[in-house]
């Protein structure tokens, strides 16, 4: 039974013999290079002149030809040194100050060649990338240079220029494999696969690895965000996002590093961002690090694909509504470019999907009047909608890479109302607009050090007209906001546990509000501009047990309203964890901040309810600057396949108006100035296993206004939801994945008008709803339950294909989102209701290369 070992064993010995004896004749063949000049010199009767000591190490393989010309040249070839002729007799031989090298990057395990490494001349600018062979080439490189060879995953070799002297052949450089320990993950799967949840208490989101959530047939990134706990659209809807019962404007949305000023389409029921090239989403409720501004209730920041990829790979779709591509384009090893595009098929096809959409967007329109009966209107509409990206990825050399990005957002939409009754016509135009471009160049100086600077353009333009009543009054709106930031930070390494990371961020913002009525005539034009200039530090420790991290710093901020007011504000931010016992971590996180930017809601009664909001600029007057502060506390439990977290959260908020509020009754209030304070709790319980994942999520809020103005100072926020649950499973069994859950929370408040004949106050002019209580009643609780399911199968080799259904409010039932009020032309009070998605349907169909 040991004979085969035996003879594999000696067969091995002898083959590794065979190849030495090979070597050994190679080198052996090979002469001094002195004593061959020495041979020239008799037979050819020539005088080299030399300095012993720069050649004395060299050898070479004797040249056979007859041509001292034909010797020679092929000897420099050889040895990189110089033969200058002197007479015809005489020649001097130096050695050159420059080389041209060559050679291969292998490991050192199964000696596969390196495509991708890393080899730059310490020193200098001059840096190459391995090919797709493991070669490498570097030419008029100093003789004395010292070269570094790097890839990610394998320790650096370092070695000497002169050693690649008198090799005939490129010569093989072995890389060892850098075995380290990977920095741990709180929770590698977070309620499905590709959400992640990390130490600071941010939430990562990896779309390529993305799983299936229930509702969604495909995903959507500001959709899936609404799994995690505390945060939710009261609305439904993706452009009104509530993170800890702040509103969706004092949300930072951030796309490759780039303030967004609008996020949705079909008026905010639909994400306006491209899932498909973005490589990770970052949600930050609390524990903001000091690089970002505004945001005083969150941060949504995605990242696109960042890496130069050697194959093409892309994808298209479509589904009920919409149709998309995307591709990745590498046009070198160095260079590639990136594109996506979308656009809605819902001005030439009607869908079921779409009609729901289109019902939830529109209802507003649907008034009753005081009688309780219902007005029969007749509707027409043209609508569309759009996106586009585009984004260069350059990659300099290993160590400088720049990247260019630019997305391009478009709402249209034309639409007629027509009351079968009175006869008499609404029609709408909007079109509403985004465009933002921006680039980010990051450098590595040195394994310590390293920096990124990042600069952006971005303009949100909404243009709208309203035509009421056949024409006897015209109303035209434009909202335009023009942003431009710069921004550079460094990072430096102070210890293996000590970070530093400091920088500089100037932004300036315009917005514009242009207003012109035509009956009574009237006309504004309010045009503002803030500059803002921010130093940002921070300290970033990480104990060498991994058991205790902290991430603490401050932001200064110098504003500036041009003729209004100039402020500067310091906000301090801290994170912090720390592992209790094993599997138990507690943390603990503060943070100030600030924004100048919010949304108003004005003239609700036109628009026939859809995109009221519109952008303005604190004055310090009648809207200031939007402040806040938070300190959270939470305890986490994570072991195996069960992970339970809960954490209780404090925040205020100052400088807030009535009018950024979404309060949407009619002459209810006239821009009073406020605040508000929650105190509110989270908890999760999830528990996984590589097929199945379930969990439970609760949050409480206690959101309460204060407006020293108003009676009574204190009342609910109107988006004080007191209790939120979900219940949720999802399930994978080979290419099939399940999703299944229910949604549930508490009504949210609002005011009625008083009862019985003191509902309307007739003693002014124009006459006035008389309303109770500030948000003294509540909306009914909602409940909704959604499901969703995806099959992926392979068309062949190389495509890939999936099948997606899904179904939003699987019961159909008729959840009350909002009631407000207003008078109409009979002096009558109509109550305006919107009402959520009902029993919404959706399939989707997807190929990818």
């Amino acid at each position: 039974m040991q004979i085969p070992r035996l003879k594999r064993f000696l067969f091995c010995i002898l083959l590794l013999f065979g190849i030495l004896a090979n070597a050994q004749d190679q080198d052996t063949s090979k002469v001094g290079l002195i004593p061959y000049l020495q041979k020239l010199e008799l037979q050819f009767n020539v005088k080299f002149s030399y300095v012993d000591e720069d050649l004395k190490d060299l050898k070479v393989l004797p040249v056979e030809d007859t041509e001292l010309s034909a010797i020679l040249r092929t000897l420099e070839k050889e040895t990189q040194l110089r033969f200058s002729k002197l007479s015809d007799r005489y020649f001097s031989i130096t050695p050159s100050t420059t080389l041209d090298i060559c050679g291969f990057v292998y490991d050192n395990y199964g000696q596969n060649n390196i495509p991708g490494a890393s080899v730059e001349v310490l020193g200098s600018s001059m840096a190459v990338l391995t090919d797709m062979d493991g070669k490498f080439s570097l030419t008029n490189i100093p003789r004395d240079a010292h070269l570094r060879i790097r890839f990610l995953g394998f320790k650096p070799r370092y070695i000497s220029a002169s050693e690649l002297v008198n090799n005939s052949a490129c010569p093989v450089f072995l890389l060892a494999l850098n075995y380290q320990e990977l920095e741990e993950v709180i929770v590698y799967q977070f309620l499905t696969t590709g959400i992640s949840r990390e130490k600071d208490g941010s939430i990562l989101l990896d779309i390529e690895d993305f799983g299936i959530l229930p509702g969604l047939s495909e995903p959507d990134i500001l959709q899936t965000i609404q799994a995690l706990p505390g945060i939710k659209s009261i609305d439904e809807t993706v452009s009104d996002i509530n993170i800890r019962g702040g509103t969706n404007d004092q949300n930072l949305i951030l796309w490759d590093g780039i303030k967004m000023y609008q996020s949705g389409h079909f008026f905010g029921l639909i994400s306006a961002f491209n899932p498909y090239l973005t490589d990770q989403v970052t949600i930050i409720k609390n524990g903001t690090s000091p690089q970002y501004g505004d945001g005083v209730s969150g941060i949504i920041s995605m990242e696109t694909k960042d890496e130069v990829r050697d194959g093409i790979f892309g994808g298209g779709g479509f589904n009920l509504i919409s149709g998309d591509m995307y591709g990745h384009i590498p046009l070198s090893n160095r260079l590639a470019v990136q594109f996506s595009a979308r656009r809605s098929v819902t001005d030439f096809l009607n869908t079921p999907t779409y009609n729901q959409f289109f019902e939830r967007a529109f209802q507003d329109t649907e008034v009753k009047g005081s009688n309780g009966t219902d007005e029969e209107i007749d509707r027409e509409e043209n609508f569309y909608f759009y996106d586009f990206t585009a984004k260069v990825l350059y990659d300099i050399n290993a160590y400088h890479k720049l990247r260019v990005s630019a997305i391009q957002i478009n709402n249209n939409l034309d639409y007629l109302e027509t009351n079968q009754a009175t006869n008499r016509t609404n029609q709408s135009l909007l079109d509403q607009t985004n465009f933002s471009f921006g680039g980010r160049l990051s450098s590595e100086w040195s394994d310590r050090f390293s920096t990124q600077i990042n600069a952006y353009y971005t303009r949100y333009n909404l243009d709208a007209q309203n035509i009421e009543g056949n024409g006897q009054q015209t109303l035209f709106q434009n909202n335009r906001v023009l942003e431009s930031s710069f921004k550079a930070l460094s990072d430096y390494e102070l210890t293996d546990e000590l970070l530093t990371r400091n920088g500089y961020q100037f932004t300036e913002v315009g917005i514009t509000n242009f207003t012109d009525v035509s009956q009574p005539p009237f006309m504004s034009n309010v045009k503002g501009v803030i500059r803002s200039h921010a130093l940002f530090s921070e300290f970033q420790y990480k104990s060498a047990d991994q058991k205790f991290e902290f991430l603490g710093g401050a932001r200064l901020n110098y504003l500036q309203n041009l003729g209004t007011f100039e402020e500067i504000i310091l906000e301090p931010r801290l994170n912090m964890s720390y592992m209790l016992w094993p599997d138990f971590r507690l943390e603990f996180r503060g943070e100030f901040k600030n924004q100048t930017t919010n949304q108003i809601i004005d003239l609700e009664q036109n628009f026939l309810g859809i995109e009221k909001r519109r952008w303005i600029l604190s004055d310090n007057d009648e809207l200031p600057i939007t402040k806040s502060k938070q300190a959270s506390l939470g305890i986490n439990y994570d072991k195996n396949r069960w992970f339970i977290g809960l954490e209780g959260f404090y925040k205020e908020v100052s400088g807030v108006s009535t009018a950024t509020q979404g309060f949407q009754n009619e002459d209810q209030f006239n821009g009073e100035l406020g605040s508000y304070t929650i105190k509110g709790g989270e908890f999760l319980v999830n528990y996984k296993n590589n097929r199945f994942s379930s969990w439970l999520s609760y949050a409480f809020n206690d959101n309460t206004y204060f407006f020293e103005d108003i009676t009574p100072n204190e009342f609910p926020n109107n988006l004080d939801i007191r209790h939120t649950a979900t219940l949720a499973s999802t399930y994978n069994y080979r290419n099939l994945k399940l999703g299944i859950g229910l949604n549930y929370r508490t009504g949210k408040p609002y005011t009625k008008p008083q009862e019985g004949n003191n509902s309307i106050i007739t003693t002014v002019f124009p006459n006035r709803i008389n309303y109770q209580d500030p948000n003294s009643s509540r909306l009914p609780d909602y409940l909704r339950a959604d499901a969703s399911l995806i099959y992926n199968f392979k068309i062949s080799e190389k495509v890939k294909a999936s099948a997606g259904a899904s179904v939003l409010n699987i019961f159909g039932k008729r959840n009350v989102l909002n009631i407000y009020y207003r008078l109409n032309e009979q002096n009558e009070i109509e109550t305006v209701e919107s009402i959520s998605l009902g029993l919404t349907p959706n399939a989707s169909f997807r190929v990818s290369f």
